[in-house]
């Protein structure tokens, strides 16, 4: 059986949106996105292309609670940390997402204050993610979070 795939380029930067079937077995769907420093305006984009993997995977019903945690992590790796960010999602039998940047600080899961704006978004991660974790890179970190399937 021959591989289907669907490939869609951006302005914003290639992203790569492929679900299939070989050999009887469902491929992954996958997105990839760059994002620069500080463009705040990339984190709405970000949401609309995970929808539409998920929708394009049939995990649509996801599709609420994945845009809220990537939203939380791409705007904290876009206004902590100063050389932009890598975004990565995976879809087999659960979801999951990756957020890369090149910070070395790791993030703190602290409580949120009642006058403050911060703090809300690692709390989200924790209560809504099946699973979720920070993971050092050379240059960098990456903050991910898992969905469905099996926890």
């Amino acid at each position: 059986m021959k591989r289907q795939s669907v490939r869609r380029e951006d302005r914003a930067g290639p992203v790569a949106a492929r679900v299939g079937v070989h050999n009887g077995t469902r491929l992954p769907g996958k997105m990839e996105r760059t994002l620069r420093h500080a463009d705040l305006t990339a984190v709405a984009g970000v949401r609309a292309e995970l929808r539409q993997l998920l929708r394009q995977w049939g995990g649509a019903g996801d599709s609420d609670i994945a845009e809220l945690l990537v939203s939380e992590l791409v705007t904290n790796a876009l206004v902590h940390t100063n050389g932009g960010a890598v975004v990565t999602a995976t879809v087999t039998d659960r979801l999951r997402v990756e957020v890369r940047d090149f910070a070395g600080r790791r993030p703190r899961l602290r409580p949120p204050t009642t006058d403050g704006t911060s703090g809300r978004g690692l709390m989200l991660v924790h209560s809504l993610a099946d699973a979720w974790g920070v993971r050092a890179h050379a240059v960098g970190k990456c903050v991910w979070f898992e969905l469905g399937g099996p926890t």
